[in-house]
């Protein structure tokens, strides 16, 4: 299997391939704390923090049933990166760039075509689904990246039926199924890829090898995936905690509709969001191509298919991120549309117009992302979540600098003690990551829904310490006028729409809260 890259591309065609690339990084790169700290960004970068200082804790993440590598990734960054939550967003910057390299390279595995590769990644870059979670420190852009390469390697080992692609394929396996549990479904999809066997080496021999070759795979995947993770406690969280997000086999003839219609409903809803209508365009062009390959018309529709109608039959939990590993072959299928393609020919300019047309739209996409986040247009779920609830980590980093500086002042000996709201996630959490390198504070968490000041507290201002309490105005059940309350700053979150059912109880918006707990 010879390939030489210079000869395939000529010099002008390297250089597009070049500023692709380049253009997309510098988009996911451009302001990429802009985005307030989520509550399992705070989660997953404290995680990483901990198990860099803590070598004995490396398998942190198991306690809650999460799978450690994205945390193991971002720790060197932490010693690279000052800001936690850059060094976090780095790791799925890269592994968004990783993404589209495996983009490019899928499509071209399957069509030989360099205009549908380009066609494929330039839709990947640009559009806002791509863009908005490659630059969040989620597991999520980590497990995209191990999927599409598991199916570049199962397409190369189908073909040539290699030991050492074998054992590639099994480690980036490995890989996904070290990242986070969907990528069971990469791992059950992938003896599709004997559809792109070569018809002249079809023999039984050739077949009996390639079947062998993909247990080897699976062998070195599940091997290593459960001998690494036995070697710290908690390994059998993940199969419990998985219980928590999905429901049982059973579901499928007790209540199939039932959350089937509504969240399959919201799926297509979020593909136009993120992508708009010109890409359901391309992707039905690029649909009537794909059947016109023999053995090979489904195999990307069912890598973009069966995982989100799994999911959304049986998820108890469903939102975005959890399908965006989907959204690869997606864009690869939109890239299709461009094979044999004559732009001088009604169909071609068809197409030609829809691409123009959707990067005219995701242009004005990220205009208004970047000029007016609270009015950017983002799924509902992803504007409540990261935005406007208590998972939003708005005013964090301004509270801990606040925090900082007050301790700088603090006389020799002294400390400062800052309660915060809940026990675990966005609080106290996306406080202490900032807080970490600054020992003379001391961050606990108090719960939530507070009716009157918690005991730890007050002890705290009795003892003679300076004692802060860092709660939403949506979890504060006393009077913020409350005597002892003293506020220090307040940090308005993003506008609730007046559908929503907690706006009547807790009003439009939601606000951060640093009060100084005074006698």
């Amino acid at each position: 299997m010879k390939f030489s890259f210079a000869k395939k591309y000529p010099g002008w065609e390297l250089m597009v391939i070049f500023f692709l690339f380049l253009a997309g990084a510098g988009l996911r790169l451009y302001r990429l704390d802009y985005v307030p700290i989520f509550g399992d960004e705070a989660i997953y970068i404290r995680w990483a923090q901990v198990m860099l200082n803590e070598p004995t804790l490396r398998f942190l993440p198991l306690s809650d049933g999460k799978q450690p590598l994205f945390m193991w990734a971002v720790m060197p960054f932490l010693r690279l990166i000052d800001d936690p939550l850059l060094a976090g967003r780095m790791v799925s910057v890269l592994c968004g760039i990783g993404t589209a390299v495996g983009v490019f390279v899928l499509s071209f595995l399957i069509t030989k075509s360099r205009l549908a590769s380009f066609a494929s990644t330039f839709i990947y870059f640009f559009s806002p689904f791509g863009f908005f979670f490659d630059r969040l420190a989620l597991a999520d852009s980590m497990l995209s990246m191990f999927g599409i390469f598991s199916v570049i390697f199962g397409i190369l080992l189908a073909r040539h039926a290699r030991l050492d692609l074998s054992m590639i394929l099994g480690f980036v396996l490995f890989g996904a199924l070290m990242t986070k549990s969907p990528a069971l479904f990469f791992s059950l999809l992938l003896p599709l890829a004997l559809v792109f066997s070569r018809s002249n080496s079809l023999s039984k021999i050739h077949l009996v090898k390639v079947i062998f070759l993909f247990g080897l795979s699976y062998l070195i995947a599940y091997g290593f995936y459960n001998f690494i993770l036995r070697l710290g406690p908690n390994f059998h969280m993940i199969a419990l905690r998985n219980r928590d997000y999905v429901f049982p086999l059973s579901h499928l003839w007790q209540n199939p509709k039932d959350p089937f219609i509504f969240h399959f409903h919201r799926v297509m809803e979020w593909y136009v969001i993120y992508g708009s209508w010109w890409l359901v365009g391309l992707f039905v062009l690029g649909v009537l191509k794909v059947v016109k390959m023999p053995g090979k018309a489904g195999f990307l529709l069912i890598y973009l298919f069966l995982p989100i109608l799994a999911q959304a039959m049986f998820a108890k939990v469903f939102t975005t991120r959890y399908i965006f590993f989907t959204f690869p072959y997606y864009a690869i299928i939109c890239g299709f549309s461009f094979l044999d393609l004559k732009a001088r020919t009604p169909g071609g300019k068809i197409r030609v117009l829809f691409l123009v047309a959707f990067l005219v739209w995701a242009a004005s996409f990220f205009v208004r992302f970047f000029t007016d986040l609270e009015r950017a247009p983002i799924a509902r779920t992803d504007r409540s979540g990261f935005l406007e609830e208590w998972t939003s980590g708005t005013g964090i980093k301004e509270v801990a600098e606040i925090i900082k500086k007050e301790a700088s002042l603090l006389p020799e000996g002294r400390k400062i003690v800052v309660g915060t709201e809940g026990y675990f996630g966005t609080l106290p959490d996306g406080l202490q990551i900032y807080l970490e390198k600054t020992p003379s504070v001391i961050v606990i968490g108090v719960g939530i829904d507070l009716k009157d000041i918690p005991d730890s507290l007050k002890n705290s201002v009795k003892s003679g310490d300076k004692t802060y309490l860092v709660i939403n105005s949506s979890r504060l059940k006393m009077s913020p006028n409350d005597e002892r309350l003293k506020l220090v700053a307040s940090y308005q979150k993003a506008e609730r729409p007046t559908f929503v059912h907690e706006y009547s109880l807790y009003g439009r918006n939601d606000t951060l809260y640093l009060f100084e707990i005074v006698r």
